[in-house]
């Protein structure tokens, strides 16, 4: 397959200092049992030198179930699909985030070059560009601080977290982040939604992306 330039160019994320109001002002802060001011001071002290980089809070803290409703496109809640609610469980493989509660993502990109490639085919070619794929949570943070970053026809994957069954085996689930049509189980009411679902890990899409960044900062 040939890489191809990204389609779509997203503006800047916002500073650090707004993304930390962000997150105070919805609260992940008392979820992640950080204080307001440490996470005001952990922004002020990391801005240099790190414009555009994506402040995000440790999973074990913020996992995806509490972030995902914080999310919103126009006045529509985000949601976590019906069939997983385990969605909690798809954790770090071969990443290890920060072992502190708040740190930053540098370079976040959705990956638009890869859309219609499977989750099996992209990890590679990510590993190769020397890029890392952005976790469930990751990416949810990323569309807090950036509803821009779910557009329809280019949303993205999440192939840094997996669910390991009992077996040893991965579950071959994925988990991604797009815009609801409102159809099925989903329901009328939440057409144009930010969802987070899941694919499969052998199949293709032509309207997801896969989600990484260049390194994760303390």
């Amino acid at each position: 397959m040939t890489v191809e330039s990204p389609t779509t160019t997203l503006p800047p994320l916002p500073s650090l200092a707004d993304q930390a109001e962000r997150l105070i002002g919805l609260g992940v802060h008392e979820r992640a049992e950080v204080s307001a001011d440490d996470v005001r001071a952990f922004a002020e002290a990391s801005a240099a030198g790190n414009d555009g980089a994506l402040l995000a809070v440790h999973p074990d803290r913020a996992p995806a179930s509490a972030l995902a409703p914080l999310l919103r496109r126009g006045d529509k809640p985000g949601f976590v699909v019906g069939d997983m609610t385990d969605v909690d469980r798809f954790a770090p493989v071969g990443i290890e985030p920060p072992d502190a509660p708040l740190y930053l993502l540098t370079g976040v990109d959705r990956g638009d070059r890869m859309s219609n490639w499977s989750p099996e085919e992209a990890l590679p070619e990510l590993e190769r560009e020397g890029r890392s794929p952005l976790l469930l949570t990751e990416g949810i943070h990323w569309v807090l601080q950036q509803p821009e970053a779910l557009d329809r026809n280019l949303c993205f994957m999440t192939i840094g977290s997996r669910l390991r069954k009992d077996n040893g085996r991965f579950d071959s689930r994925t988990p991604a982040i797009w815009i609801s049509n409102g159809t099925g189980r989903d329901g009328k009411e939440r057409r144009d939604a930010p969802k987070v679902g899941w694919c499969w890990w052998g199949n293709r899409h032509t309207w997801l992306g896969f989600g990484s960044a260049v390194d994760r900062l303390v």
